[in-house]
């Protein structure tokens, strides 16, 4: 629902055209709903157990308390199943939701996350219907599409910068509606525009140093620093966009030198209706109509500016998700206030626009307090109190520790790789994963760190392909390109990423990443 007031994006009416309740595969919470049945029936099956904790000192001298893995023993009383408590002593499969919602404070998961998703979803809704940042890549492509040797990097570099910096996905839908009129005038085809926008933003996703809709949320529920990590992870950034710029390029230069090269994917991209080009045509025109103005120019400034100052704040003060959400609040109100300044939005716009960005990170809001819940039932995520999930990560850990550290730490990203084709929400996602993750962790010799790496990794890369991402959908359907040619086309190089992203992790164990 877009608020009265506020007049539609094309990005918000395509974000409605391609909801993921459209996909054959069952919704998240759907899903949720029976990880909370399979969750009870294994309290009921599986003795709780506990650990003890020990410090530690690091090498940079600082004391650190990790879970004692020798520690484990069964607990005299088990968690047990509980369909309902009345208490409020327990979890039970009723009251999980509820309790997962309002678990944690404003320092971790649950409520300090989902306050956080709200508020940082608030205020890129402002900044995203101010069009400042949609009209900067238009004038960009308008300036350069006939210099195709640097719009094509240009592109591919600027979504990769958004999906890193601000979780670009379904915003990508959009602009697949701008370029494959364009790329097509350029000699090329629907199958470039996909990959310039949504497999940029998808690179920068899976390796960004600050997107805190995936990194921050996994780094705060396996208790590690926000944002921390950052210089290593903007060098994989470069590494894999220079990866998929060589991909792009190369692809490029055999559709300029054959029009028969990847005859497959060529022609059906090509056999886009006539309709669809049609809407395409006049997106174009609509966008490339508006100039990109001295108000925009500020909005950019005033947003480069205050994700530095998110950046300055995590690395000098050490800032953690109360701090950081207020800096994005702040964000949005300077923003907000430079759009009413330059006529670009009324007050009650800004308000709206809030709301709007807010609501539509509800859903996973919803599912970080739900993931808690089902923690809750298998007894909490505490390693001194008797739970079920102690058990499973004992025997897990056990299993694993005999593999080494660096066969472990590329298991999980297998894991999260292949739970990404049922959960394809990087938050989700995170939420479910990293309460298990992060203390297997430290079982199995991995530092947490590696562990949303892996985390990070697995969930963004395999976007590219799983059929359940909304996203993807949306584009290759704009692009006029059925999945199975997509795959077809994406296969080797999805394999590629995979094993860089697998030698990305052998190193992170090798090096210590910390």
């Amino acid at each position: 629902m877009i608020t009265e007031g506020v007049k539609p994006s094309s990005l918000s009416e395509v974000r409605l055209q391609h909801s993921p309740s459209t996909s054959r595969m069952p919704d998240a919470f759907v899903i949720l709903f029976f990880v909370i049945l399979l969750a009870g029936l294994v309290s009921w099956l599986v003795p709780a157990g506990t650990f003890d904790t020990k410090n530690i000192t690091t090498s940079d001298g600082n004391i650190k308390t990790v879970l004692d893995a020798d520690s484990f023993r069964y607990a005299e009383e088990s968690h047990g199943f509980v369909l309902f408590d009345g208490t409020g002593n327990k979890t039970g499969i009723a009251n999980y939701a509820f309790d997962g919602m309002v678990s944690g404070d404003k320092w971790g998961a649950a409520v300090g996350v989902i306050a956080f998703i709200l508020i940082v979803g608030g205020a890129f809704g402002i900044v995203m219907q101010t069009g400042a940042i949609n009209n900067g890549i238009m004038a960009l492509i308008k300036r350069y599409q006939h210099a195709d040797n640097l719009l094509l990097p240009a592109l591919f570099l600027l979504f990769s910068l958004g999906g890193a910096i601000f979780g670009m996905g379904e915003e990508a839908i959009a602009f697949c509606i701008v370029l494959v009129p364009l790329m097509t005038a350029m000699g090329y085809n629907g199958i470039m525009a996909v990959l310039v926008t949504y497999v940029a933003t998808q690179i920068g996703f899976a390796t960004s140093w600050m997107n805190p809709f995936s990194v921050a949320i996994a780094q705060g529920i396996a208790d590690v620093p926000l944002m921390s990590g950052q210089y290593f992870r903007m060098a994989i950034w470069a590494m894999f966009t220079v990866f998929g710029l060589i991909f792009i390029l190369r692809y490029a230069k055999q559709l300029k030198n054959s029009n028969q090269a990847f005859n497959d994917a060529a022609s059906v991209s090509k056999q886009t209706s006539s309709l669809e080009f049609t809407s395409s045509t006049a997106s174009t025109n609509e966008l490339t109509e508006q100039h990109f103005s001295v108000t925009d120019k500020l909005i950019l400034i005033a947003f480069f500016a205050c994700i530095y100052w998110v950046m300055w704040g995590v690395i000098v003060h050490a800032y953690y998700i109360p701090q950081i959400a207020s800096q994005f609040f702040c964000m949005g109100i300077l923003i907000g206030a430079i759009a009413w300044v330059g006529g670009r939005m009324r007050m009650n716009d800004i308000s709206a626009a809030f709301v709007s960005g807010a609501q539509s990170l509800l859903p996973a809001a919803l599912i970080v307090g739900m993931a808690k819940g089902i923690v809750l039932v298998l007894g909490g995520d505490e390693v001194t109190s008797p739970s079920v999930l102690n058990t499973l990560l004992h025997h897990t850990g056990n299993t694993l520790a005999q593999t080494g550290s660096v066969m472990s730490a590329w298991l999980m990203l297998l894991f999260q790789s292949i739970f990404n084709f049922f959960i394809a929400s990087g938050s989700g996602q995170a939420a479910i994963t990293m309460p298990l993750m992060a203390p297997l962790s430290d079982l199995v010799g991995v530092t947490r760190q590696v562990a949303v790496l892996a985390f990070q990794l697995g969930d963004g890369l395999t976007n590219l392909i799983i059929p359940t991402s909304a996203s993807l959908i949306g584009c290759l359907g704009v692009a006029g390109v059925s999945w199975t040619t997509w795959v077809k086309f994406i296969a080797k190089f999805c394999a590629g990423l995979f094993t860089l992203a697998s030698l990305t992790v052998i190193t992170a164990v090798l090096i210590g990443f910390s």
